[in-house]
């Protein structure tokens, strides 16, 4: 049994925005919080904000919304391969049981709070 060291963090959002990204994670096949926790860990391995920040507007010729999810998705995906090569095990989002688990680099899962 793993011992829990979470807590919770609670963020404002555009609603328009948190439903967007919530279909976008659906597609990727995990939650908000499995998202979130992917961002944070690649911030933190990196101590950066792991894609470019620009002050130029999406009018200009900074990024737009979807250059920025896109280095989102390309971030999620390296890092999610990264970690099956390295043997970590990625969390990941069953749609179907509503349920998080981890899944190993051999495809087995392990479903959390069983």
């Amino acid at each position: 049994m793993r011992v829990q060291n979470d807590v919770r963090v609670t963020i404002r959002v555009d609603k328009d925005l948190k439903e967007c990204a919530e279909r976008l994670f659906d597609r990727l096949g995990m939650n908000m919080s499995t998202a979130l926790n992917v961002f944070l860990r690649k911030a933190v391995d990196e101590e950066a904000i792991p894609f470019p920040v620009s002050t130029k507007n999406a009018y200009g010729t900074g990024y737009t919304p979807a250059d920025v999810t896109d280095a989102f998705e390309a971030a999620v995906r390296n890092e999610i391969e990264e970690n099956l090569r390295k043997g970590y095990p990625v969390a990941r989002y069953d749609v179907v049981n509503k349920r998080a688990y981890l899944e190993a680099a051999d495809g087995t899962r392990e479903y959390v709070n069983e």
